[in-house]
Formats: C-alpha cells, sequence, structure tokens
C-alpha cells in the first residue's frame, strides 16, 4: 500500500486565517523595538520555534501521514490533560504513549493492520451491561473445611433476587428473577450435603454440571472460586473462550490468585454485583500441540541463519491433537528418562535456543510467581504484557531465564540428536508425551482471565507477594545508638 504525505492545501485553511493584519504587524514591530535586546532575542527565537499555537497545529498536520489524524488529536488531549493534571501520569501503569516522530523527517510507518489496542490498567473496571443472573461456584474438592462455608454461599446466591428493568408504553418495569447456582454434580452429590437435611432444599435448587461433557461457557455471567490457587487454575479451563469475571475467595493452602476474605462474603459480592469493581485481566496461552509436523526425513537438516529449510516444516502433514488456554504454564520436561533434555525453541520460525537440561517453562506474568519462581525466575506483574522463558537445571552457566513480547510465536521440538522424548503438561494437567517429528505452538491468548480485585491491582499483588511468598522478608536493622560510633566516621 502506498503511503504519502497529506497535501497541505487539502487542509483547513487555519494557518492563513490566523495570520495577523499590517495595522496588528506594525503594532508588533514597534512593541518589539521597544524590548531590551535579550527580551528581543528571545521573542525571536520563540517565533523561529513554534509560531504560535496555531502554527504548530499547521505544521503538525501538514507533517502527518494517512491514518494519523485520530491517534495525534487523542494523544494530544491526554498529553495536554496530563500537563493540567500532574497525578494523572503517575497511575498510568503501562507508561505514556511512544512518539512516533523522530527528528524532523523520520516516523514509523502506519501499519492499522498490526496496532494492538493496551488499555490503561489502572482504568480496569468491571461493569454490567445486564444484570448478572447465572453465577458459577467451584468448591475445592476433597477438602471438608470447605463443605459449610460452600452451603453458606449456596444459600446466599439461590435466596438473592436479581432485578431486571424493561421499559413499557414509556414506564419502567423491574422485574425480579431468582439467581441461578452452578455447580459441579460431584460436588452437588457429595454425601455431606446430601445428609444435611436443612440444605435440601438449597441443593434441589442448584443446576449441576459434568466438564468434558455440558457446555456451560455461554450461560454463566460471574465466577466465584472457593479455594485456592488451582481453583482458579481449574476454573479457567472450564472456559476455553471468553472469561467471566472470577472472584476468588481464599480457603486453600497458598491464595496468590484469591484476595478475597471469606468472613465478608456477603459485602463483596454484594460489592461485585453493583459493578465498578477493579479487575487484573490475566493473559493466558494459546497452546496447539501438533504431531508429525516436521517431516521426519528432514530431521537431520541444518537450519540456513538459523530458519527452518523449505520442505522442513509441512503444515499439510501436521495434526493437531490437542489445543488449550492455559494460564499459568506450559512445562516441558525429560519425564522419567534419566537423559537430559534437549529441545529447540523458535521464536517466529528462527531458531533461538536449545534447551539441554531437566525441560524449560513457558509462562505468563501471572505463572512467573509459579514453578518459574522457583526456577529462578523473576516476577512479573500480571499487567505487563509478556511471555517468560525459564529452563530447568540448564546445563550451561550462562543459561538465563527470559522475556519475550506478548505476541510472538514459540514453538517447541525435540532436537534431531535428542536421546530421549519429552513431557509436556499444561497447568500441571493433560501430560503427555512429546517425540520427534511433534512441536508445542505456544502464542498470547486474545481470552484473558478477568480477576477481581479486592483493593486494586497493584496493591493486591504486591500484598500477595509479602503474605504468600514472604517477599523481602528479613530482621530490620537497627538504627545506631551513636552517629560518632560509626567506623565511617572520622575523629
Amino acid at each position: 500500500m502506498e503511503n504519502s504525505v497529506t497535501d497541505p492545501s487539502s487542509l483547513p485553511d487555519t494557518a492563513t486565517s490566523s495570520q495577523p493584519s499590517d495595522s496588528a504587524r506594525s503594532s508588533q514591530r514597534r512593541g518589539h523595538l521597544a524590548m531590551s535586546p535579550r527580551k528581543r532575542r528571545r521573542a525571536t527565537g520563540s517565533q523561529q520555534r513554534g509560531g504560535g499555537p496555531g502554527q504548530r497545529l499547521w505544521e503538525i498536520k501538514r507533517r502527518r501521514l494517512p491514518g494519523q489524524q485520530e491517534h495525534l488529536e487523542a494523544s494530544g488531549s491526554a498529553s495536554d490533560a496530563a500537563e493540567s493534571s500532574p497525578k494523572r501520569r503517575a497511575h498510568f501503569l503501562h507508561g505514556p504513549y511512544p512518539a512516533t516522530h523522530f527528528g524532523p523527517k523520520a516516523c514509523i510507518l502506519p501499519n492499522p493492520t498490526s496496532v494492538m489496542h493496551i488499555q490503561d490498567p489502572a482504568s480496569q473496571r468491571l461493569t454490567w451491561n445486564k444484570p448478572p443472573a447465572n453465577v458459577l461456584v467451584i468448591r475445592k474438592v476433597r477438602d471438608e473445611s470447605l463443605v459449610e462455608p460452600f452451603k453458606e454461599l449456596c444459600r446466599f446466591l439461590v435466596e438473592m433476587s436479581v432485578c431486571f428493568s424493561c421499559c413499557h408504553q414509556s414506564a419502567s418495569l423491574y422485574q425480579e428473577k431468582q439467581m441461578m447456582v452452578y455447580v459441579e454434580r460431584r460436588v452437588a452429590d457429595d454425601a455431606t450435603l446430601s445428609e444435611d437435611e436443612a440444605f435440601v432444599s438449597i441443593r434441589d435448587q442448584l443446576c449441576t454440571f459434568r466438564e468434558g461433557f455440558d457446555d456451560i461457557s455461554e450461560c454463566i455471567d460471574l465466577i466465584i472460586c472457593l479455594g485456592g490457587d488451582g481453583t482458579l487454575l481449574y476454573a479457567s479451563s472450564l472456559f476455553q473462550g471468553s472469561v467471566p469475571p472470577v472472584m476468588a475467595f481464599h480457603l486453600g493452602s497458598l491464595g496468590f490468585l484469591t484476595p478475597f476474605k471469606f468472613e465478608s462474603y456477603k459485602t463483596e459480592v454484594a460489592k461485585v454485583f453493583e459493578g465498578n469493581a477493579a479487575i487484573t485481566l490475566r493473559s493466558r496461552l494459546k497452546v496447539k500441540v501438533v504431531k508429525d509436523m516436521l517431516q521426519r526425513t528432514g530431521q537431520q537438516q541444518q537450519e540456513h541463519n538459523g530458519l527452518l529449510p523449505h520442505g522442513h516444516a509441512n503444515s499439510e502433514a501436521g495434526k493437531v491433537t490437542l489445543q488449550l488456554q492455559v494460564l499459568n504454564e506450559v512445562v516441558v520436561d525429560r519425564g522419567p528418562s534419566s537423559y537430559l533434555s534437549n529441545v529447540d525453541l523458535y521464536l517466529d520460525g528462527r531458531l533461538i535456543t536449545s534447551v539441554q537440561g531437566d525441560g524449560v517453562i513457558v509462562s505468563t506474568p501471572t505463572g512467573s510467581t509459579a514453578y518459574a519462581a522457583a526456577a529462578g525466575a523473576s516476577m512479573i506483574h500480571p499487567n505487563v504484557p509478556a511471555i517468560m522463558v525459564t529452563p530447568i537445571c540448564p546445563h550451561s552457566l550462562s543459561f538465563r531465564p527470559i522475556v519475550v513480547p506478548a505476541g510472538v510465536e514459540l514453538m517447541i521440538t525435540l532436537s534431531p540428536d535428542a536421546r530421549n522424548t519429552a513431557w509436556v503438561s499444561f497447568d500441571g494437567r493433560r501430560r503427555q508425551e512429546i517425540q520427534h517429528g511433534d512441536c508445542i505452538k505456544i502464542t498470547t491468548s486474545c481470552y484473558p482471565v478477568p480477576s477481581i480485585c479486592c483493593h486494586d491491582l497493584v496493591y493486591d499483588w504486591f500484598e500477595s507477594l509479602a503474605q504468600c511468598l514472604h517477599w523481602n522478608v528479613r530482621k530490620r536493622q537497627e538504627r545506631l545508638a551513636d552517629v560518632s560510633d560509626s567506623s565511617d566516621t572520622e575523629n
């Protein structure tokens, strides 16, 4: 597509209309001569640099490329608001929008097909187009201590009525509808719930489903988790497309992803139903397992400049056997073999490195505080758009974890000279073997998990670091009783 510079003659005649008249020019000249030499030089320099707001606006429009008008106007208004409100800049967590003009003549070529809109995390607030009517309650199984909280929450939700408003003959009518609560069938069939006669009436009103048999992704408005981080991971796996907002109560062992306390569940749930709650968009990974994608006859071919040779990757021969949305990480390890795991890592089709060790972890920012943190990786805030690659016990002193942009596609295959196969798991589930010719494709999914915050997305994350992982916990150093006792002080 040909890009041409906008013709100044086609722009509105704002610059011409803003030119002063002859009388105004003469009065300005007299005032200019009456100035001191220093003030005269300053006024001349400012006229050469800007020529006034109208002139600067005309210069911006004259150098503007096609498709840049809306962006420049939006960025200009944003910068004006930021200058008038100095506190606003501190809340923009993704930083300022980068300038697209570099010097007087260079700029970035506009490409509307590759623009990714990144919302300011500080402005991520939950709102409801319609009142939520269907709530999914996920409870941690094999934990008898959660039976009573589960019954309390289900009773509270079933007895709660939803108010719908509709217009009929210019009058607002309100209709009440009972809340529909969905639970797993294995949870509803628990013997502990069946023995409670007071809960029988509530239990009969619950809607049940079975994982892998019933599709509830299109009817759930809100997810409430009772348990730990694994409960939220399981809830995420139930929705391979768009995920409803998730409200997680800390009733598990770690609780890094569960900011709410169950003691105040009535108040917190009521606030969420009212809307305007802060949410964290936790990105997920879209993973594909392709069998026999790499032609076995070309296994010994060498890459040319790190790229797969022509014919080495055959998309027709590959068969996608599994496609998942992963919230934490994809782990490729050596499995039960005693040999080193030897896998090749490609980024957008180019060979980056070969991993020789116990394996490799590809994680989201949410997963950076899980297995990746135990393997020595840095912890990334969930709103940072990135993918982390962390080796597991690499047989190299220089292999450090790396962070790549969220939009790239990673591909992991067995090296041609690998002595054994590899095994892969997704959030600790669906573990399977990877053989020669198979590959794993990983990229960022467009369906994040909207996790509802208890306070805000910054405070909740650092609170979890301090409370769950005891981040930077150290005995405080005591101050000196007398400064003169310091060894650095000369007598």
